[in-house]
């Protein structure tokens, strides 16, 4: 009986600690988005307007990250014009941020301002969450500063006003 226990006890052990080692440790929400495969061109993309360290920072902040698919959606000519205004860039990347950490059951039905000063459409219906006309494909990535839930589409932030 004894023995049975020891080698039970040794097993659970060596199962946990396997766990352990595939599960990564909790990170801030730009590691986590550069180890997670499908966002590696958000990845570079927040690198290149300088949003690394913010994203980085206490937050708390909820990121709507558009999958590498979702980047590829976008007209080479835009992406062009990103790449040479980093101002524009950072505009629609702050597009896809919320302050604080809202998980996908914490979505209601309605307008939410985003960390670039204009507001985004949320829903929500059971489990199926959309933001603007993306649709959340993987939900609650959790980070140490908050979340990062995975869009099938970039938002576009509306043209400032004219003056």
């Amino acid at each position: 009986m004894r023995r049975r226990t020891s080698l039970a006890l040794a097993t659970m052990a060596a199962l946990a600690l396997a766990g352990c080692a595939t599960t990564p440790p909790p990170a801030p929400i730009t590691d986590t988005a550069a180890r997670t495969p499908q966002l590696s061109t958000l990845t570079r993309l927040v690198n290149e307007a300088g949003l690394a360290d913010t994203l980085r920072g206490a937050g708390p902040f909820t990121v709507f990250a558009p999958s590498d698919e979702a980047f590829k959606a976008v007209p080479a000519a835009t992406l062009a014009e990103l790449a040479r205004d980093k101002e524009r860039l950072r505009a629609v990347l702050t597009y896809h941020v919320v302050p604080g950490k809202l998980t996908a059951a914490d979505v209601k039905t309605a307008a939410v301002k985003t960390v670039n000063g204009a507001n985004i459409a949320l829903s929500r219906a059971g489990t199926f969450v959309t933001v603007e006309d993306a649709v959340v494909q993987t939900a609650d990535v959790a980070a140490t500063n908050g979340v990062v839930h995975v869009i099938d589409r970039v938002l576009m932030p509306p043209a400032p006003p004219r003056r």
